[in-house]
């Protein structure tokens, strides 16, 4: 029998490992952002945004557990406590962080099992692309942006991510920092600078559009622009700190980093 029987989840990562984990049975409630399982969309009340819910909302599927995530949920979890809820918020900015985050959800529902064998599967596919990377002897410079107005470069775990795929974060300097704020680029014309092989694009929550980055003054000039190497990575796929960002995203960045490589081979012959 699970610790908890009626789980509300704030953010997507939670609902998916749940799901993961086969303890979907748990989940009472679900992030309104949540796209995987497709299915969880269907089968789940939705309840909250990401930084903002109406608390009845939450309290009216009377759960026994609230799991958030970051500073960015910090008041809704407060007004939880206050109301009486158990709230277990998560804030994992890592790779790292994100096999732990797996480990404390399958021990709250009883899942260690399945819990630990969903980190060995995530876990084989951080070392096979590793390792597939290891047999480039170039590595091409990333530039990955989370947002354009203003212009933020990626988080934690996805500069870690593009080191893996075989590629180098351009502004891996601002990629500790866990507030959006303070991985904003102030001068673009540092983009520009720091010269890109790869552009990558991840607007959360709306599409990301290349041609809008060709646009950008001065911008044409960086090699990505030159060698059409701008492309996208919705952020269903890398932006939610959980499975999904290794199944899903990690896989892409390595394709995107493979292309370049065989047009950089192509360009040497």
């Amino acid at each position: 029998m699970s610790l908890y029987q009626r789980i509300a989840c704030l953010s997507t990562e939670a609902v998916e490992t749940l799901y993961a984990l086969g303890a979907e049975d748990c989940i009472a409630g679900i992030s309104g952002y949540t796209t995987r399982p497709a299915r969880a969309r269907e089968e789940k009340i939705k309840i909250s945004g990401f930084s903002s819910a109406k608390i009845d909302r939450i309290l009216a599927v009377e759960p026994d557990l609230v799991i958030g995530y970051s500073n960015m949920q910090a008041e809704m979890c407060r007004e939880l406590i206050s109301a009486g809820i158990e709230v277990h918020v998560f804030n994992q900015h890592t790779l790292a962080g994100i096999l732990r985050m797996i480990a404390v959800l399958a021990n709250l529902v009883d899942k260690q099992e399945q819990g630990a064998q969903l980190i060995a599967t995530l876990q084989a596919q951080i070392d096979l692309v590793q390792q597939q990377a290891a047999q480039w002897t170039r590595r091409p410079k990333v530039y990955f942006e989370e947002w354009n107005e203003p212009l933020m470069s990626g988080i934690g775990w996805v500069s870690e991510l593009i080191d893996l795929a075989g590629g180098d974060d351009i502004f891996s300097d601002l990629a500790q920092h866990h507030s959006a704020r303070q991985r904003i680029i102030a001068d673009p014309a540092e983009v520009i600078r720091r010269a890109p092989d790869i552009i990558i694009g991840s607007w959360c929550g709306k599409k990301f559009r290349p041609e809008t980055v060709l646009e950008r003054d001065g911008w044409r000039q960086i090699p990505a622009c030159q060698h059409a190497m701008v492309a996208e990575i919705k952020s269903a796929d890398i932006l939610s700190p959980g499975p999904s960002a290794i199944l899903h995203g990690l896989p892409q960045l390595h394709q995107l980093i493979g292309i370049w490589q065989s047009k950089y081979t192509d360009d040497l012959s």
